[in-house]
This record gives structure tokens, sequence and C-alpha cells, in this order.
């Protein structure tokens, strides 16, 4: 008779300390079978076949593989549709459990209720616990129980709870033991998958409380290290969030504020899912943006005549990074400079970000397009030249990621695809008939 186990399935939780539901598993008193699937419903949408996502998603696997066999236990990671993937698992041993961390996301949503619905028929439990984030999305609502759509009512009742309620960072394994793996159980590799190795410089998972403590003032400065550059590992878990959490708030409540707009958009995909493919507001739902393909492809190819918006595509394409501030400019003369429809602006970021999560990226582009959840909309229209000379005066940001373009720094210089002042003239007209019904 085959010995029952647990399955813990890592997700975007690739990390063992402070991991919610490894530390279940473990205490569970089955032994432990991690597994990772690389999913083709996810895998098929990314179109860069040298992603560096994919090879952060798998030197990381591969670390904590050797980890994993030094504690005595094995990662097996697999290539299929994880309803296949388990009905492979459920064949192959005797699962008790399956074990894994809460996603909000749709399609995540929709594959953990199949999993659920194929463990009950197996006879198994489907354990999900909260990992990514302080509070769930039910955890934070109004007083009659519904969602906030304002930010600063939720970052409040989020700060109430919190210091009422300070989350543990627990950064050892309990006790446990792993399952032994199936023999000639071998991993994927990157070419497998359809994929190339991308040997790009990942980012440190370690941050200075230096630069948290000094966050709120060098956050905005695109030409310095003001910015922690952690978005990558809180998106796939190589750092646990309690952990930069509690870092935060010893040192700086602007850190913590960033932390907090994260959960904000978790909460909003959660409750208005349809907004991944729609306006939050509804009367910008129906919106017909004029802006063209051909003013898309120039500003995609960091060809719009303004140094700042033109050095942040470069920065994206050529390092899957953007500025923060940056990235705000940039959005906003995709929708209200050039009236293109965010959503190209979404999908881009979202091919190129390796920071990539769908709740802050809808989130982010619906804010800078004036469609979402937002109490100053449309009327905000970022000014380029005004935001470089506040943020890069000195033109270190601009310098660094245009140097090569003599159209910048030679004669002559590239004109600007758009007046600033037409632009948002036009942008003006363009949303208050939208808003008035012409």
């Amino acid at each position: 008779m085959r010995e029952k186990i647990a399955i813990f399935w890592f997700r975007r939780d690739l990390r063992l300390d402070d991991n919610s539901a490894l530390a279940a598993a473990l205490k569970s008193g089955l032994p432990v079978l991690p597994v990772f699937i690389f999913d083709p419903n996810i895998l098929e949408k990314l179109k860069l076949k040298d992603d560096r996502r994919i090879t952060f998603i798998y030197k990381t696997l591969t670390h904590l593989a050797e980890t994993l066999k030094n504690r005595g236990g094995t990662l097996r990671i697999f290539h299929g549709r994880p309803a296949d993937v388990y009905a492979r698992l459920f064949d192959e041993y005797d699962i008790a459990a399956v074990f894994c961390n809460e996603d909000y996301e749709p399609y995540a949503r929709d594959r953990d209720t199949a999993i659920t619905k194929l463990c009950q028929t197996r006879g198994a439990e489907f354990i999900a616990l909260k990992d990514h984030v302080i509070f769930a999305p039910h955890e934070v609502l109004k007083d009659d129980g519904t969602p906030y759509n304002v930010f600063t009512p939720y970052s409040r009742r989020w700060l109430e709870r919190f210091e009422h309620s300070l989350p543990a960072y627990v950064p050892t394994l309990p006790a446990g033991r792993f399952a032994g793996a199936a023999q000639n159980a071998g991993y994927p590799t990157l070419g497998d998958l359809g994929f190339t190795e991308n040997s790009f410089e990942i980012p440190q998972i370690g941050v200075a409380d230096a630069l948290i403590e000094n966050y709120a003032a060098t956050r905005d400065i695109p030409g310095i290290r003001g910015t922690s550059r952690l978005g990558l590992h809180l998106r796939f878990g190589t750092i646990s969030i309690r952990a930069l959490a509690l870092r935060a708030r010893a040192l700086s409540a602007k850190f913590l504020a960033e932390l907090i707009w994260r959960e904000f958009y978790q909460m909003i995909i959660w409750y208005y899912p349809q907004t991944t493919k729609e306006a939050f507001r509804a009367q910008y739902r129906k919106l017909r943006w004029p802006g063209s393909e051909t003013d898309f492809k120039k500003w995609a190819a960091a060809e719009t005549g303004y140094p700042l918006v033109d050095a942040g595509i470069r920065e994206l394409v050529e390092t899957g990074f953007m500025h923060n501030r940056v990235r705000m400019v940039v959005a906003s003369f995709l929708t209200k400079h050039l009236l293109c429809d965010w959503r190209w602006g979404e999908h881009f970021f979202a091919q190129h970000l390796l920071d990539f999560e769908l709740a802050s990226n809808v989130g982010g582009w619906q804010w800078s397009a004036g469609i979402g959840v937002d109490a100053a909309p449309y009327f905000r229209i970022f000014n380029p030249a005004e935001q470089q000379k506040r943020y890069d005066a000195e033109g270190e940001y601009v310098k660094r990621w245009l140097a090569s373009d003599d159209d910048f720094f030679g004669t002559p210089q590239r004109e600007p695809m758009i007046d600033h002042r037409f632009a948002r003239e036009r942008c003006l007209r363009f949303f208050m008939g939208a808003t008035s019904g012409k």
C-alpha cells in the first residue's frame, strides 16, 4: 500500500523561508512533495523567447531544488497544463492534500477551481493559504462589507489592521519530512519550454535599510538608485512580504504605502476581475480611443521626440525595468498625448517588465489613463518636458539611455511627435466629450 503524501505547489512563492503553505504542509504530518508547473496557458502568451522572467524562474528553481536536496527533499518540475499534471500525479502518488498559496488573478482563480474539483474527485483536500499579501482582498473592507474604490480610505483601514495585528516573519521551516520522488524524474530544459537563457543581471534580493529610510526623498529621481527594485522578488515570492512590510514600518511610511498600493490593486482585481479588459469607471467602458497604431509603434520604438519618454522605453526594453516616475510619464504620454488605447500599453509593459504583476500593471495603466480608481482622472496630464526638468534636471537618466542617439545630443535634435499644449487641449476635449455623452 502506498504512503499518503501531501503536495506543495510552488507558484508565486519561490522561497523556503516564511512560506505559509509550505510550512502548513510540513506541519500536516504527511511527507511533502514540492512541485512546480510551467503552465503553457501562461508561457504561450510570452513573445520574447529569451524572456528574462523565465530565466529568473528557472535559475530560482534550480537553487530551490539544490536546497531541498540538502534537506532530503526533491523538487519535481513539470511542463504541462495543471489539470493534466495533477491527473498524472494522482496516478503516481497517493495524495491526501494539495497545499498552495492563494493567487487572486482571474486565470489563477479559474485554474485553482479546476484543481479543487479534481482533488475532490480523487478524495484529496485542496488547501490554499494567504501568503503574498499582508491582507487578503476580503480582509480590508468598508464597514458595510463592500470593497473600497479609493486608495486613501483603504490605506487608512489597512494601516489600522496592520498596527492591530502585526504579522510574524518565520525565517525557518518547521519540522517535517519530504517525500521521495519517482526515479528518473528529470527537469524540462529551457529549450523544452521553448525559451533560451537571458544572461541579464538579476536585482539583488537584499535592500539596504538606508535606501528604505531615504525612499521618500529619492524615489522620484530616475538618475540615481533611489528605489529598491524588489518588484521582481515580490512578484515571484523570492522575498517575504511580511519581512519587507515590517522593515518598511520601522523605516519609511512612504515605502510601506507603496506596498499598500500593491495590495489595493490585488483587492480591486479580486472584486472587479473585468477591469483587466475594461475601464473601472463605467462611463469610459465604451470609449473609442482614436490613437493610431503608427503613433503607438513610434512610442514603443522610443521615437516620440520627448527624451524622458524615449529613455524610459529604452530602459524597459534593454533591462526589463522602468523607473516608477518614468512609468507614469510614459503611460500618460501614450494615453493622454497620443490617445492610444491603454490596453496596448498595458500589454507592451506585460511583455517586457521583469516585475510584471497583472493587478498592479492594469491598475497603474488605468490610473494613468484616467479611467480607473482615482479621484483625479482625465485632467491629470503630465508634461514630459517639465517632468524631465523637475526630476532629471542634469539629464543623468536621459543621457544614460539615449547617449548613443545623435538625434538627442547632436544637431539637429529630433522634433517631438506632438506638441504638448495641443495634445493636452485635445485630450481634455476627448474626455469631456466622452463624459457628456457627445
